[in-house]
């Protein structure tokens, strides 16, 4: 059985980006840290933290940082709290694999969860490949474009985020774009190497791949980008609404769109805080989402 006082100088460290603060936290020395830490990595036989500056969890060490944070929000909530730490007002903190797009539309508003008090650490990845994180123990929460439930996990659908295909109207003047064919040799804005929005939606409406591609792993970053011309792409709905009715974005093919099905994965031993922010989490999405 593992040490929680290990588990805790590993979370000191890395949340106090240093061996020193760490020690200044736990009320003991610099010393006392190392060696707990060692203590830990002999224990599961490999590395948790990175000894960079600052350092670090190595993948493992994310791991248990994970089921650290589950078990005190489980005494949290039990009021049974181990030490000073675990108290009932502490911050929880909740490290989440998210996309991008629901970060920059609907997701704050779900996360802003009155009375609870969460620390967020958000891992932006595309929706189609987040899931990892999720089988690889490194999140409690996972909101991705898979329904399929990890082992030891459950799944709750959250409902769609639609996309439309569009451009500025400076761009479709330089590019001279008149129909679907044009397309193809004009820049297209994809997210990252992991996104295939863009490439889906031009092979179902115009059976062809981009073949002129800026990459832009940003969603603000993605959204200027196309109003100033630098290419076309997919947006959430959401997200560009206003561009649309105001003329500053273009809808390149009316009446067409992608939905993009987005699902909120969570442990089974999920805490009554984690559930609270679950079901605000879902109720929000019905508001906004298709």
């Amino acid at each position: 059985m593992i040490d929680y006082n290990l588990l805790r100088a590993l979370e000191a460290v890395v949340s106090n980006r240093g061996f020193e603060r760490a020690a200044q936290k736990l009320f003991i020395t610099q010393s006392a840290v190392s060696r707990r830490i060692r203590q830990l990595e002999e224990y599961i036989g490999e590395p948790v933290i990175v000894r960079t500056q600052p350092p670090v969890a190595t993948s493992a060490g994310q791991r248990l940082l994970t089921h650290l944070q589950q078990v005190l929000q489980l005494e949290a909530a039990l009021g049974v709290a181990s030490d000073p730490l675990t108290t009932s007002d502490r911050i929880l903190s909740v490290r989440m694999a998210i996309n991008a797009d629901s970060l920059a539309t609907w997701l704050p508003r779900a996360l802003a969860l009155p009375d609870y008090h969460f620390s967020f650490d958000f891992l932006v990845e595309d929706q189609s490949v987040s899931l990892k994180r999720m089988k690889q123990g490194e999140v409690m929460v996972c909101i991705c474009s898979s329904a399929e439930a990890v082992n030891g996990g459950k799944v709750t659908y959250l409902g769609a985020l639609r996309y439309r295909a569009v451009a500025s109207p400076e761009f479709i003047e330089q590019y001279n774009i008149n129909q679907v064919g044009d397309l193809r040799y004009a820049p297209c804005l994809v997210f990252d190497h992991n996104d295939r929005t863009q490439h889906d939606f031009l092979l179902q409406h115009a059976k062809f791949d981009p073949e002129y591609i800026h990459w832009c792993p940003s969603s603000e970053g993605f959204n200027q980008a196309m109003l100033a011309g630098l290419g076309y792409g997919m947006l959430p709905e959401l997200q560009i609404a206003d561009s649309i009715d105001s003329g500053k974005l273009v809808d390149l093919f009316p009446g067409e769109y992608m939905d993009i099905p987005l699902f909120w994965h969570y442990w089974q031993t999920e805490s009554p805080y984690l559930k609270a922010l679950r079901i605000h989490a879902v109720e929000t999405a019905q508001k906004f989402l298709v």
